[in-house]
């Protein structure tokens, strides 16, 4: 099978028309990041991608992953708020006070609640407190950041790799701001209960109040999450979220010279995410889509359609840089049901592909006469090494 870019059946070209949609251009942003990647939280749809596979080390956004595994096992039932962890020499020395890190300075062999210690780590970036939650969940640092990484490959960040629970410097340690967006929304999305945590302004424990780091907290353009984090290899990055006028958007960015440009960077970023779409339904829900060819078929080509209806977000003043294809593996051979998976309709903004939605057959297609078949066959044969 060849890879196959269909041009669009006639209606959808006659949509992107009156879009003014042409070939795809150069990013419709830019950004002193040396790694970004945004998307829109409530369908995923990709706004901004900048060397966003690149590795990088996490630093203290590693604590984000820290946090799903925590709230996943209190979502399960393994874990409660009110379940106490005893502060080890390990968690004291390595996190705590003695560190010189950022720390909730929690006391040596003291029991903590659990919330107590999230509200740490969500707040104050405290490095002893996820060792604390890492030590009570897993019996040690090492085991909880295997954990770390098994949970993150069944979440589908294939390209996250922890060694600690952290994100102290450590070798072997890794991820991408790809990985740290898509982890964002997966906070977002099912821990709502808890993802407020990363929203709190501040935390007052054992009689000391601490501020959040986050720059997007302290301003008016709707940020309410997650975390901050610097290193020597990579610079300041952030893992951001804001919401405005019923519209969410989640950032990731690394690379940025200190703080005050990541703080400067992630507003700039973010604010354009959200003004600068609009979201618009191209096909209703069982509307065909496009065709697909069909080898050895009744007919010719199979009609395909989405699951549902198919809405693209278009940028409000650059709608020269979007392009749409169906993409899928052909010519399809015969039989084809109605119903069974044939491609995808792909649509870049710029040069980022934005939105991948699978495409099915909306009919059946059964298996061409003798003649019709060695027809295809000899079509292959001729034209069939262009693909």
């Amino acid at each position: 099978m060849f890879r196959r870019f269909l041009p669009l059946f006639a209606a959808f070209s006659l949509v992107l028309w009156a879009f003014g949609i042409s070939p795809a251009a150069a990013q419709l942003f830019e950004t002193k990041a040396t790694q970004a990647y945004m998307i829109d939280a409530d369908t995923g749809t990709v706004l901004f991608s900048k060397d966003a596979d690149a590795s990088i080390q996490p630093a203290s956004l590693a604590k984000l992953m820290t946090m799903e595994v925590t709230f996943n096992a209190i979502k399960s039932g393994r874990l409660k708020l009110d379940d106490t962890f005893v502060v080890s020499e390990h968690a004291w020395r390595t996190g705590g006070a003695p560190s010189g890190t950022s720390t909730m300075f929690a006391a040596l062999k003291s029991a903590i609640r659990l919330e107590d210690l999230i509200q740490g780590v969500a707040v104050q970036a405290a490095n002893d407190g996820c060792i604390i939650i890492a030590e009570g969940m897993a019996g040690s640092e090492a085991n909880f950041a295997l954990q770390m990484t098994e949970r993150a490959r069944q979440i589908g960040l294939t390209a996250s790799t922890f060694v600690n629970a952290t994100g102290l410097p450590a070798d072997g340690q890794k991820t991408s701001v790809k990985d740290l967006t898509n982890l964002a929304l997966r906070l977002w999305r099912d821990y709502p209960d808890f993802y407020r945590y990363f929203g709190q302004k501040e935390f007052t424990w054992n009689k000391i109040r601490q501020l959040n780091r986050n720059p997007l907290l302290s301003t008016d353009i709707g940020g309410d999450g997650l975390a901050v984090g610097a290193s020597e290899e990579n610079g300041f990055g952030i893992v951001g979220s804001i919401a405005k006028d019923g519209k969410r958007v989640i950032a990731a960015m690394s690379g940025l010279a200190n703080d005050r440009e990541r703080a400067e960077e992630a507003r700039k970023l973010l604010e354009w995410g959200l003004r600068s779409f609009q979201k618009s339904e191209i096909f209703a829900r069982d509307e065909i889509v496009g065709e697909a060819e069909v080898f050895g078929g009744e007919k010719s080509g199979v009609a395909l359609k989405a699951k549902g209806p198919v809405d693209i977000f278009l940028p409000i003043t650059n709608r020269d840089r979007l392009t749409a294809r169906i993409v899928y593996n052909g010519p399809l051979p015969a039989p084809v049901e109605e119903g069974q998976p044939v491609g995808a309709l792909k649509v870049w903004i710029g040069d980022t592909l934005s939105q991948e939605t699978p495409l099915y057959a909306a009919e059946s297609v059964g298996v061409g006469s003798l003649p019709r078949r060695a027809l295809d066959a000899v079509e292959e044969l001729a034209i069939g090494w262009l693909r």
